[in-house]
C-alpha cells in the first residue's frame, strides 16, 4: 500500500466495518467520496473560528454513510484544533425528558470530550490542566517569576480571572468560572479530592444540589432543562483556553421520532429548535451542532421533525431542490446521495489493500474480481433502492476473510456461488439487465 496502515488502525477499521459500525479512528484511510459535503461542513468550521455558531442536520437512511461523515467531520476538526464531543441519541438518552434523558445526552458528551491529542474522550481534566499549566507559564515568563515566589498564586489567578471574567455575563457564567477558579485552586495546591470534585460537576454527575454544596460549596447542579446552557459556556471557554471552539455530534435522532408520547416528543423537537435559533441568531459563538437522522425521521409530518411546524418551515427544501435533482449544500439540511459505482469500487480496492497488509498477504482479488463483486451487490432485487454501502463493504470483508482463511477457494467459484451470484427473479431469469448495463 501506498500508506501503510498501522496494524492497531487496520484492526479497528476492519473489525468495526465487518460489525457494521463506523471506526472512530482511521477514517482518512477508507475515505472515498463526499468531499462535496465535507467541504460545505468546513466551511461553517471556519466561520465558527471567527466567532460564529453554525447548525446542521446530515440526513441519510441507514448504512448511507451518514454516521461515517460525522465521524470523518470529527477528525477533521479536531485537526484543526477543535474540541469535540459526540453522543448517539437512545430511548435513555434524548435531548429533553423528565427522567434525566437530557441530562444523560450531557454526560455522553462530556464523556466523549475529544481534543486531537486525546482523540479517544475523556479529554476534559486534560483541557483544564493544561489551559493552567500554560496561564503559569505565561505569568512567570512575563513577570520573570518562579511558581514557587510569594504572589504567583495570586497574579496566575487574576490572570485566569481575567480570561474567564467575561463568561459571567452568560447563562449560569458566574458559576461556571466560580468552578474553573476552584479547580485552580485545587489544581495548585495539589488537592485531588477538589479537583475531582470539580470535574464531576461539569460531567453532569451530582445528583443534587445539596451534594454539591457540601463538596465545593455551590448551590447549583446541571440539570435536565440547562446542560446545553453549559455547552455554549464551554464553547466560550475553550476558545479562551486556545482552542478554535466546540463542536457538537448527536446521530441517531430517530430516536426521538421514535419517542411514543407526542408532547415528548414536541418538547424535544422544541430544544433542537432552541439550538438551531441561537446558531442563527447569534446567540452562540465558537459552536457548531451537527445532528445525523433518517429521512423519515426528518420528513414525517405526524412524527419526524417536519411535524413541528416552526422547524418544519425552517427546514424545508425549497422549490429548486425539492425534485431531488440539485442539492444545496449550504442548506442547513444535507441530505446524502448514494456513492457512485465508480466510488464503491475505489473503497474495496482501498479495503482489499488494508486487509492484505493486515494480514500479511498478497492481494488475490483482480480488479475485475472487485468490478465483479459490486456489479453482483447491485444487481439484487431491489438494490438500486435498497441497498448500502454498509451493506456491501460487510459483505466485501466477510469475502476477503473467506478467501484469506481458505487459500483453495477459487474466487469466481465464490462470486458465483449462491451466497454471492446474481438475484434470479422471474422464475430463474438471471436479472441480467441489471449487470450488463452496469458501468464502472
Amino acid at each position: 500500500m501506498a500508506n501503510r496502515v498501522p496494524k492497531r488502525i487496520a484492526s479497528v477499521i476492519l473489525n468495526a466495518l465487518k460489525g457494521g459500525v463506523v471506526p472512530r479512528i482511521g477514517l482518512p484511510y477508507i475515505t472515498v467520496g463526499r468531499e462535496a459535503e465535507i467541504k460545505a461542513l468546513l466551511r461553517d468550521v471556519d466561520v465558527i473560528s471567527d466567532g460564529g455558531a453554525s447548525f446542521r442536520f446530515i440526513v441519510g437512511k441507514y448504512g448511507s454513510g451518514k454516521s461515517f461523515l460525522l465521524q470523518t467531520i470529527r477528525g477533521y476538526v479536531m485537526d484543526r484544533n477543535f474540541v469535540v464531543v459526540d453522543a448517539d441519541l437512545s430511548p435513555e438518552r434524548r435531548l429533553q425528558g423528565t427522567k434525566g434523558q437530557g441530562l444523560a445526552t450531557y454526560k455522553e458528551l462530556i464523556k466523549n470530550m475529544s481534543t486531537k491529542t486525546r482523540p479517544e474522550g475523556g479529554a476534559l481534566e486534560l483541557i483544564l490542566d493544561r489551559w493552567i499549566n500554560s496561564i503559569r507559564t505565561e505569568v512567570a515568563a512575563e513577570k520573570g517569576m518562579d511558581p514557587s515566589d510569594p504572589g504567583f498564586i495570586r497574579l496566575a489567578e487574576e490572570r485566569i480571572m481575567s480570561v474567564i471574567g467575561s463568561l459571567s455575563d452568560m447563562v449560569h457564567g458566574f458559576d461556571f468560572s466560580r468552578l474553573i477558579s476552584i479547580y485552580y485552586r485545587a489544581a495548585t495546591e495539589g488537592d485531588r479530592e477538589a479537583k475531582a470534585a470539580v470535574i464531576k460537576w461539569f460531567r453532569g454527575e451530582y445528583s443534587t444540589k445539596s451534594e454539591a454544596k457540601a463538596e465545593l460549596g455551590v448551590n447549583i447542579i446541571i440539570t435536565d432543562d440547562d446542560w446545553y446552557e453549559y455547552l455554549k459556556l464551554f464553547a466560550m471557554f475553550l476558545r479562551r483556553a486556545g482552542y478554535s471552539g466546540l463542536m457538537i455530534l448527536i446521530d441517531e435522532l430517530v430516536n426521538v421520532y421514535k419517542i411514543p408520547n407526542q408532547i415528548s416528543r414536541q418538547y424535544n423537537y422544541e430544544k433542537i429548535l432552541t439550538m438551531y435559533n441561537d446558531a442563527l441568531q447569534g446567540k452562540a459563538q465558537y459552536l457548531g451542532v451537527i445532528m445525523g437522522g433518517t429521512p423519515q425521521c426528518v420528513d414525517d409530518t405526524r412524527r419526524g421533525l417536519f411535524s413541528y411546524e416552526a422547524l418544519r418551515s425552517r427546514l424545508e427544501s425549497g422549490r429548486f431542490t425539492k425534485g431531488g435533482e440539485v442539492s444545496d449544500l449550504l442548506s442547513p439540511v444535507i441530505r446524502l446521495s448514494p456513492l457512485s459505482n465508480e466510488e464503491m469500487l475505489i473503497l474495496v480496492e482501498k479495503l482489499q489493500g488494508i486487509h492484505a497488509d493486515f494480514f500479511g498477504y498478497e492481494p488475490v482479488l483482480t480488479e475485475q474480481d472487485l468490478v465483479d463483486f459490486i456489479k453482483i451487490e447491485y444487481s439484487r432485487i431491489g438494490a438500486s433502492s435498497q441497498i448500502t454501502p454498509r451493506e456491501v463493504i460487510r459483505d466485501f470483508i466477510e469475502l476477503l476473510n473467506i478467501v484469506y482463511q481458505d487459500p483453495t477457494v477459487k474466487v469466481r467459484d465464490l462470486l458465483g456461488s449462491g451466497g454471492f451470484d446474481f438475484a434470479k427473479p422471474d422464475g430463474g431469469k438471471s436479472a441480467g439487465a441489471g449487470y450488463e448495463e452496469f458501468e464502472i
